[in-house]
C-alpha cells in the first residue's frame, strides 16, 4: 500500500482511506455492526491505516463503531473525525443551524 505524509508533523497514512459514514448513517439503515467490524479489520489487513468518521454520524454511533473495531490496532492506524456539530442530546440528533 502506498503511503502519504500529512501535515507538518508528517503523519504517515495509507494513500487509500476508508470513509465509515455509510456503515451507520446516511445511506439507509445502519449496517450490521459485526459485519462492519469485519470489514474494517479486512481493510487493515489490506494495508489501510486511515479511517474517517464523525460525531454526527449516528450521532456518536459511527465513532463508537470505528473505535471498537480499531481498538486492537491502537498506534497502528489513524482515525480522522469531525466534531463541533450542534447535536440535540435529548433527541440525539443533529440540529440544523
Amino acid at each position: 500500500m502506498n503511503k502519504r505524509l500529512l501535515g507538518n508533523d508528517k503523519l504517515e497514512v495509507s494513500a487509500i482511506g476508508l470513509g465509515c459514514m455509510g456503515m451507520s448513517f446516511g445511506y439507509g439503515p445502519a449496517a450490521d455492526k459485526n459485519e462492519m467490524i469485519k470489514l474494517i479489520h479486512s481493510a487493515v489487513d489490506q494495508g489501510i491505516t486511515f479511517f474517517d468518521t464523525a460525531e454526527v454520524y449516528g450521532p456518536y454511533v459511527n465513532e463508537e463503531l470505528v473505535g471498537e473495531a480499531l481498538a486492537p490496532y491502537k498506534g497502528k492506524v489513524v482515525i480522522a473525525t469531525k466534531f463541533g456539530f450542534d447535536i440535540d442530546r435529548v433527541q440525539n440528533k443533529h440540529v440544523e443551524c
